[in-house]
C-alpha cells in the first residue's frame, strides 16, 4: 500500500487573503496535512499590486536610479548623508523589498494604526527570503515608544520579523516620542538621538541588521546605526518592506 503522501490525491481547500479578504483557491494534497505551505498568504490580484524594486538602485538606501539624479551609485539624499560629517558612515546600506506605491500606503496604514497583527504574516516569506541572503549577527527591531506601543498594540518591525521566523534582540529604547511622519526631512536630520543602547556588551563588535516597515528620508535608520555603531556595533546594515 502506498504512503498517502505519494497518492496522487488533489483537492482544493479556500484560504483568505490577510490584505483583501477575498477568497485565495489553492491545491491542496495529502502532504499538506504534515507540512503547511506558506505560499497562499495573498491572493495574486494583492500580489500584483506588490511593485518590487528593481533595475540599477542606489547602492546605500535601495531607491531606483535615474541617470541625472545619481552620483557614484548614490542618489541625492544618500550623497547629501554621506557629505554630512555628523552622519557619515553609520549605515551601511539599507534594502528595501516594494515601491511604497498607494497600495503598499493603504497596507501598511491597517497594519501599523489599525491593529491588523495578521497582516505582518502577508509579507513573511517575502522578508524571510531576502534576509536569508544578507549577512548579519544580530537583527534588532526599531522600537517604538511606549506611548506608541500603547497605541498600536505591537511593534510592526519586531511583527515582521517574528512572522518570518526570525529571532530578534531588543538592543535599542526609542527615548522620543514625537511622530517623525509630521516632521520634515531637515527636522528630521537635526533632531537629537532618539535611541539608546540596552545592552551594549550584546553588541560589541556584532553586525546589525535593523529591520523597520518603511524608509523615508533614512532619518530613523541612521539614528539607529548611529548610537549602535557608537556602542561597539561593527557594522549596521537595514531592511525595510518600502521605499
Amino acid at each position: 500500500m502506498k504512503k498517502p503522501e505519494t497518492e496522487a490525491f488533489w483537492m482544493f481547500k479556500i484560504k483568505k487573503c490577510l490584505i483583501c479578504n477575498e477568497e485565495v483557491e489553492s491545491v491542496f494534497s495529502w502532504k499538506d496535512i504534515w507540512v503547511s505551505s506558506d505560499n497562499e498568504k495573498i491572493c495574486s490580484d494583492c500580489r500584483g499590486k506588490l511593485a518590487f524594486l528593481s533595475g540599477e538602485r542606489c547602492k546605500m538606501c535601495s531607491r531606483e536610479l535615474e541617470e541625472k539624479y545619481q552620483q557614484d551609485g548614490l542618489c541625492l539624499d544618500c550623497v547629501r548623508w554621506e557629505n554630512d560629517s555628523e552622519w557619515r558612515g553609520f549605515l551601511s546600506a539599507n534594502i528595501s523589498l516594494f515601491h511604497y506605491n498607494d497600495f503598499l500606503k493603504e497596507t501598511i496604514a491597517k497594519f501599523k494604526y489599525r491593529g491588523d497583527y495578521a497582516l505582518a504574516e502577508a509579507f513573511a516569506s517575502f522578508v524571510a527570503e531576502k534576509i536569508e541572503h544578507m549577512s548579519h549577527d544580530i537583527i534588532v527591531p526599531i522600537p517604538l515608544s511606549n506611548e506608541r506601543m500603547a497605541e498600536r498594540g505591537f511593534n510592526q518591525a519586531k511583527a515582521l520579523a517574528e512572522t518570518a521566523g526570525l529571532k530578534t534582540y531588543d538592543a535599542l529604547l526609542r527615548t522620543h516620542t514625537e511622530k517623525q511622519s509630521k516632521k520634515s526631512r531637515e527636522e528630521r536630520i537635526r533632531l537629537a538621538q532618539v535611541f539608546k543602547v540596552t545592552g551594549p556588551d550584546t553588541i560589541k563588535g556584532k553586525k546589525i541588521l535593523l529591520i523597520d516597515d518603511i524608509y523615508t528620508t533614512g532619518s530613523t535608520l541612521r539614528h539607529a546605526a548611529k548610537i549602535l555603531k557608537q556602542s561597539g556595533a561593527e557594522e549596521i546594515y537595514s531592511l525595510t518592506l518600502a521605499r
